[in-house]
């Protein structure tokens, strides 16, 4: 399944400081991708928020991905 991001993610400055959400929530990007980060299942997540999709945690993954895909790192 291939998920298009910007379908499901926006960033207006009126909105939670311009900063990434899921569009039509206030739910930041940042946040899904925390939780994930920490363990938390895909499944504990859509219970947590009801207005989630599995679609739009997967789309949250696909902007971190392609938001780091020309980033250099430095160890």
């Amino acid at each position: 399944m291939e998920i298009n991001w910007k379908n499901y993610i926006e960033t207006n400055p009126k909105i939670m400081f311009g900063k990434p959400v899921l569009i039509g929530t206030r739910i930041p990007v940042d946040l899904i991708l925390e939780k994930l980060s920490m363990g938390e299942k895909i499944e504990q997540l859509l219970k947590s928020y009801p207005s989630l999709k599995k679609e739009s945690i997967y789309a949250c993954l696909a902007f971190a991905s392609e938001s780091v895909k020309n980033e250099v790192v430095s160890a």
